[in-house]
Formats: C-alpha cells, structure tokens, sequence
C-alpha cells in the first residue's frame, strides 16, 4: 500500500488516516469535496475530465457539466493552460500541492478559478478542487479603482498646492502667515522675505514682533489677537525695524482644525518718481527692452523680453549676461558692444535671439549707451522681425543683393554663395520666361536646360508645377 508523501514543512497531516478515515465511502468524500470547493473535477492520468462536480450556486449556470471527457487543458484560456500542465504533474509526482489561478472562458467573458490539485489514487488520478475568484477579482479592481483615484486626488492636491505656492510667492505685496497660538510667522511670500532683506526661507519660525520695530510689537500682538478670536480689526500702523512704515491688515482663516492670520503688509502711499509713467510705458512696450550694466549684465527687462526668451520670471533674467541670448555670442555681442563703445549708440543691427527652449528667432536690435551715476549702462531695443521675413511666401530663400550683403558677419560665405546661386539662377529664369512670353519650352532652349529640368527648377523657386501641365502623368 503506497504510503502519503510527508507533510510540508509547516503543514499538519492527520496522524493515522488509515483509522480515522477508513469509513468513509465515495458518497461522503463527494459530499465533502463538493462542500470543499466551488467546482471539483476528477482528472485521469491522461488529463481528461472525468467527473464534475459544482457545490456554488453562482456558478451554475456555467457550462461545467459540458467538461465531461474532454481535456482539462481545452477548458481553460490560452494563458493558463501551462499552469494546468504544471499543476498535474507536480500532483503526479507528488510534490506537496500549492494553489494556481487559471481562467476558464465563459460567454460573458473569462471565469478565475483558483484550483488546488491533488493526486488520488494508485491508477494516478487527480482530483482538483477549485474556489470561484470572480468576487476576489471584482474587489481587486474595486481595490486598484479606488487606488488609482487616490492617486489621481493627491495629484490634484499637489497640484492645487503648487498653484497655492505660486500665487502666493507672486503677490506684489508682502503677506505673513501667523500661528496665533505662538505669535511666530508660519509662512511668508517672496516680497515679505525682500522686506525683511533675509535668505529664502529665513523668516519662517522667527517671532512676528522681530520684523517690526519696538513700538509697534503691542499693537501687533492686537491685531493678531483680535483677528483670531473672529473680529474683523481695522488696518494698524507700523514701523519696520528694517526702516520704513507700513499698514498692517489682518484676515483669520482655518487649516487644520487651528486658526491661522494671514497679515498683509502695504507701505504708505508716497508720491511716484518722475520717471514713473516712462517705465510703465517700457514695461507694455510691445518690443523687447533690456539695461545692462558696462559688463554686459541684465539689470531690468520688460514683459516683451521674458516673452522673447521663455523665461518665466524677471528675476530669473536679471544677473545674466545678456550675450548668453544670442544664437552666436562671441561674434553678434562683441560687435555691437564695440560700436557701442566706439560711436555710442547701434541702429537696426539685425541678428538672432535663441530662447530659453533653444528656438530662434530673428530680431533687430537698436541700443544706446548712457552714464547712470556715473557708471556706464547699455539700454537694448529689440525687435522680433520674424514675421516680417515670413511675408516673402515661398520664394523667401531668393534674396536682393542688398539683403545678401547684409548677411555678412551673420551666416557663414559658404551659405551666403549658395543663396547668392540660387538668386542668379531665379532672375535668369524669370528673364529667359519674359523674353519668350512665358513660352516655357523656348524659355527652356534659351538656358540650354531640358524641359524636364526647367518645370523641376521653376517649382523649387516657387514659380510653377514640377511638370508641364500639357503632358499626361503615369502616376
């Protein structure tokens, strides 16, 4: 009598089922593998379904009673029929039994089954009891569902955060979030972190009352306290310990259960300088404008300028070397600071500017020099003209004369020869067609070119079909 293989390493077997087992008849071991699994299948050594058994209700209506005699392997999806081959060898070998998904097609889809093979009898019979995962499997999408919009909230959190923080860091003025209960700054923006003349980050956690001077630190801790307790206080004066006087306004917001003060800082309205209206006007001025010290260092850009380059911020632009825009530094920069040096000033001088994302755009740039304070400073005037290089349509690549010359110092001879080619070429054609009233085979004899090569070389200057529209096209 064949022995039971040794039970697995942390498994427990019956001791003595020869005993405890040995009345058991075929009706009660269906009834308890039926009552085992959802489905139960009885497989020869061939792999050939012998009996079925189906102990779920949900299952019922699935065509199990239709396996009978037929290849346990043909029951399943393509995917899982190397799992049924593995399962019943490890089961006819013996090798201790472990649980393996497989799907079973169905008419509305795919069944999984979880099956746990076991082998049965001396003439190698194995018997497979399966559990129905449909449920499983429809909480593990709820689950994967559920995670993904998880996933998708805290990206818009993020996301709203980060529009917080840069709308925040943008406000002209400078605002201050207060912790009522300890009276220390919990947040502050950029303007307040200028106004404070610190380093980024540098106020956050530092009393309230050590940005202000001495005076004003009662009247402060007021304004804190009123506001916290849901009073709607007026704007109170106060005096920077930096120097200067501004007017403080309280608003009381709730984040996190707690009551926090959001304190807006606002200097006292003095007169604008003279200047005043001449900058507002150079901010809008649709043109890029730029001062630059006598190094070549950006100082003060407009709008018009960060549009240009694709830089974000004025900040972020200001402290750069203005050379660093040009397609070709060492050679664009260099000349006009030259001319500036020599005769002051530069008009029209045209060349290209690469952005920030690396395309080029092709400009014309007018700049002055000037004393300010007695340091010397450059003002640039630049001027997209991309557009205005556009408008030649098709024919662009054929230049004038004078706008090849102007192309000297800008691109290299060897481009400046090609161009200067197909010019020559262009206006020869256009004589040889006037000449012969736009005869194009005559036209074609004059030049000493085929027809063939005179339709190719008129539609590469834009000037006609690539081939004569006379003649019939074997497509």
């Amino acid at each position: 009598m064949d022995l039971p293989p040794p039970p697995a390493p942390g498994r427990l077997s019956f001791r003595d089922p020869a005993q405890s087992l040995a009345d058991i008849g075929p009706e009660a071991t269906a009834r308890i593998l039926s009552a085992t699994g959802d489905v139960t299948l009885v497989v020869d050594p061939d792999g050939i379904i012998r009996d079925v058994a189906v102990g779920s209700s949900d299952l019922g209506e699935e065509p199990f009673a239709h396996w009978i005699d037929r290849p346990f392997i043909d029951t399943v999806a393509p995917d899982s029929r190397r799992k049924v081959e593995e399962m019943l060898q490890d089961a006819a070998s013996r090798t201790a039994p472990r649980w393996r998904q497989v799907n079973h097609p169905a008419g509305d889809g795919q069944v999984p089954v979880r099956y746990l093979a076991v082998e049965a009898g001396a003439d190698g019979r194995v018997i497979a009891v399966g559990r129905d995962m449909r449920e499983a499997a429809e909480l593990q999408k709820r689950l994967i569902a559920a995670q993904q919009s998880m996933e998708r909230d805290y990206l818009r959190m993020r996301q709203a955060e980060q529009r917080y923080r840069l709308l925040f860091d943008l406000l002209p003025h400078p605002v201050l979030i207060i912790d009522p209960a300890t009276r220390r700054i919990a947040e502050a923006n950029s303007a307040a972190e200028a106004l404070a003349g610190g380093r980024r980050g540098g106020l956050a956690g530092r009393p309230l009352t050590s940005l202000f001077g001495a005076t004003a630190h009662n009247t402060l801790l007021a304004l804190v306290g009123a506001a916290a307790s849901g009073a709607a206080p007026a704007p109170v004066d106060a005096n920077l310990a930096s120097g200067g006087d501004v007017a403080v306004s309280a608003i009381p917001f709730r984040q996190d259960r707690t009551t926090h003060v959001l304190l807006r800082l606002e200097s006292r309205e003095v007169a604008p300088p003279p200047g005043a209206p001449l900058l507002a006007i150079l901010e809008r001025l649709p043109d890029a404008v730029v001062l630059t010290d006598r190094h070549g260092l950006l100082l003060a850009v407009n709008a018009s300028f960060l549009d240009l380059t694709g830089v974000p911020r004025a900040e972020q632009a200001v402290g750069t070397p203005l050379a660093r825009w040009f397609a070709r530094p060492d050679i664009d920069h260099d000349l006009m600071m030259s001319q500036l040096k020599t005769s002051g000033e530069v008009r029209n001088f045209e060349t290209q500017l690469r952005s920030r994302l690396g395309t080029l755009e092709d400009v014309e740039i007018s700049a002055v020099a000037t004393e300010i304070e007695g340091e010397t400073h450059y003002g640039f005037v630049i001027r997209g003209i991309g557009r205005r290089l556009d408008r030649a349509g098709p024919g662009a690549g054929a230049r004038s004369v004078e706008q090849l010359t102007e192309l000297v110092g800008r691109v290299s001879l060897k481009d400046i020869v090609r161009e200067s080619t197909d010019l020559i070429e262009r206006l020869c054609i256009e004589a040889a067609l006037r000449y012969t009233s736009n005869n194009r085979a005559s036209a074609a004899e004059i030049l000493g070119l085929s027809r063939q090569s005179l339709y190719s070389k008129l539609h590469r200057h834009g000037l006609g079909p690539a081939f004569d529209p006379g003649e019939t096209r074997d497509d």
